[in-house]
């Protein structure tokens, strides 16, 4: 690859020009695209946050396709996954007239099996509604039509819809070669294109995935490549945490006793008692249920594996069911052979009682029948943290990493480039969070701000009469100055909350103050519906109100006057329940650091800088981000947090959000607003 070749590509005059009307050159573009292709060369690491705006996809595809290499492109979501293959690759593979091949690349839950769907479709009992009975339906036809298999393109099912997890395999129920359909397998299919194609897609959890197979001697995911490329790359250290983590439901227990059962007595009879060996196994999952049932009333209904109540109980009930799936895995281990689906069922049943025994070292003695010489109480990169959630159907047993660092960066060829790219990497310009997270200490850094105008086309607003967070009425404050700003701003509105209770809260009072008011605003609320119609409803609502929380932090793309209002009520600290991050808070302790500066701050300044982003879409965009939680001025700790916001012009004026707002609405003559800076 040759250094004059980016100028003249991303040139006003070049092919990209040439292919989009709407492209104009932006030199932090061509710079990106310049520091991927030194990081390519080297074979080094890269991390790169490009403000919103900067064009990341093409700066990152243009040196991708000029490379020559082999290259695995991985995003945080399968909506932007979806997106780079059916739209930006082949747009810029046509604008820059290369012969590239590219492939999309999911995990097997997203494919449609041949087998399961057969199975489902011949038995009537399995259908649990007279909406399946269509929804299978259309899958028969879709399965029968579709080249690729992926559910996705099927949008006449929701993507939710229960019945997915019954047509679709997982690694343990997977025929493999002995499928009679495994000639048609999709995902064979999808796995087969991205081994011969020189672009492949992925996501962060197929990535982790693939990781995380690899660390138990497992290598036919993902085909070997030569950049590696990771889009919303600030999720990788929480979709690393759960990858490499272990959990197993009270669910899978009693699906695997339930599957054991009717395989048994359909293909082995003769073998045993099929139905008492599923009763003991049944039975044995709901003790342990049943001694873990005070946590329910613990915050969070979790309870850490040192703080469970009857905590001996729990150990006993917990042998017990280890004994009940001892005794399954030997006589499905007998007849395996008999049939596909009790081989299935006894690999589905010696992982599960694999992850329950791992789950369960070291013992309360402190003995770790896995690792023997191994001290637990040595708190390095191998420490992890064990959890009970309960809930008034299921329980979860959980364990998670204290650090993915490690395993995450010896994962890495040196002969291999990785490249790591989002808006919100840095907190103020510094990067060692995120390095530290991943274990990435030799990467380089670079930072390029947006394009944006941001002190003309936005105001942060954070109202000076608004009580703490921790204040009873603080909800009812924060609806009360937020509903003066709705009524005076024109679009859509994004109210951004740090729980799911204050989702409820504070649509109840919206609703509340709306209710009969001519033109009222439309108030929605996370949960009513899926994410996406959620979305695509707002997007069409002139003037909705949208209230959600985590996953609308982020992703969610509104240009124009469909979102002017952003709406945040209090600063995004992770919630103290958290078993994980509680382990995690304790190890910084321990080790004589101020785990509220090194952990809980940056995750805070990168969380909010994401909901932050959500406001600003494009070069014509305008809008108002109120902020409700007045410790962002207030504490001392708060100027960081607010600097690495986008430069807002900033007030803690009412009027002076009006006067900006009317300005903005205004026709351009009139001259712009002076709106007065309030520094912390």
């Amino acid at each position: 690859m040759f250094q004059q070749e980016l100028p003249d590509i991303f040139a006003s005059d070049g092919p990209l020009a040439a292919a989009s009307p709407t492209y104009r050159t932006r030199p932090a573009q061509l710079q990106l695209a310049q520091a991927i292709e030194t990081a390519l060369d080297k074979h080094g690491v890269l991390i790169a946050e490009a403000g919103t705006g900067t064009g990341k996809t093409w700066a990152y595809l243009v040196p991708a396709f000029l490379s020559g290499v082999k290259v695995l492109v991985s995003t945080g979501t399968r909506t932007l996954q979806d997106q780079l293959f059916r739209r930006d690759l082949p747009r810029l593979r046509k604008a820059l007239a290369l012969p590239i091949t590219i492939a999309l690349l999911k995990g097997r839950g997203n494919y449609v099996c041949h087998f399961h769907l057969e199975r489902l479709s011949g038995d009537d009992r399995a259908l649990k509604s007279r909406s399946e009975v269509g929804q299978l339906r259309k899958i028969q036809v879709f399965a029968q039509q579709s080249s690729s298999g992926d559910r996705s393109e099927l949008v006449s099912v929701p993507e939710e819809a229960d019945i997915w997890n019954r047509v679709t395999s997982t690694r343990e129920n997977c025929l493999g070669q002995e499928c009679p359909h495994v000639r048609d397998c999709f995902v064979l299919k999808a796995r087969k294109q991205a081994q011969e194609a020189d672009l492949v897609v992925v996501n962060h959890a197929l990535f982790m995935a693939d990781l995380a197979l690899r660390e138990e001697g497992i290598t036919d995911l993902l085909p070997t490549v030569d950049l590696v490329v990771f889009d919303e790359a600030h999720q990788l250290p929480d979709v690393a945490t759960r990858f490499l983590g272990n959990s197993v439901s009270s669910h899978q227990l009693l699906d695997l006793a339930r599957g054991m059962e009717a395989a048994g007595l359909a293909h082995a009879r003769e073998a045993t008692n099929w139905t008492e060996l599923a009763r003991t196994v049944e039975q044995a999952t709901r003790d342990l249920r049943l001694s873990a049932a005070l946590v329910e009333r613990m915050p969070g209904h979790k309870a850490t594996f040192d703080n469970i109540p009857n905590a001996e109980e729990f150990d006993k009930q917990l042998g017990g069911l280890l004994a009940a799936l001892d005794r399954s895995c030997q006589l499905l281990d007998v007849v395996a052979e008999k049939h596909p689906d009790l081989a299935a069922l006894a690999r589905t049943a010696l992982d599960i009682r694999a992850r329950l025994f791992k789950w369960s070292q070291p013992d309360r003695q402190g003995h770790h029948a896995l690792a023997p010489d191994v001290d637990d109480g040595e708190q390095g990169d191998d420490a992890a943290v064990r959890w009970i959630e309960q809930g008034s159907t299921h329980m979860r047993l959980h364990s998670a990493p204290l650090s993915v660092a490690r395993v995450f960066s010896r994962y890495r060829r040196k002969d291999q480039a990785w490249v790591f790219t989002s808006a919100t990497l840095s907190v103020k310009g510094d990067f060692g969070h995120f390095q530290r997270q991943l274990g990435l200490w030799d990467a380089d850094t670079a930072r390029w701000e947006s394009p944006f105008d941001y002190a003309s086309q936005g105001v942060l607003y954070v109202p000076r009469q608004l009580p703490l967070p921790s204040a009873p009425n603080f909800n009812e404050k924060f609806v009360e100055l937020l509903v003066p700003l709705l009524q005076n701003t024109p679009g859509g509105a994004l109210v951004l909350c740090t729980t799911l209770r204050a989702v409820d809260r504070i649509a109840d009072l919206l609703s509340e103050a709306f209710e009969g008011q001519a033109g009222a605003r439309a108030v929605m609320r996370q949960g009513e519906s899926s994410r996406g119609a959620l979305l695509e409803k707002f997007r069409t609502t002139s003037n909705a109100v949208l209230v959600g929380s985590a996953s609308f932090w982020e992703g969610v793309d509104v240009p124009g006057d469909a979102l002017t209002l952003v709406a945040i009520d209090k600063l995004p600290f992770a919630p103290p329940d958290d078993p994980v991050l509680e382990a995690r808070l304790k190890l910084c302790r321990d080790k004589g650091g101020n785990p509220f500066m090194e952990y809980q701050l940056p995750q805070a300044a990168i969380t909010l800088k994401q909901g932050a982003g959500r406001l600003i879409r494009s070069e014509s965009d305008w809008g108002v981000l109120m902020v409700g939680d007045t410790r962002i001025v207030d504490k001392p700790y708060g100027r960081l947090l607010w600097r690495g916001l986008p430069p807002f012009a900033r007030t803690r004026e009412l009027s002076a959000v009006l006067d900006f707002c009317k300005n903005k609405q205004a026709p351009k003559e009139t001259g712009p607003v002076q709106v007065e800076q309030h520094e912390a």
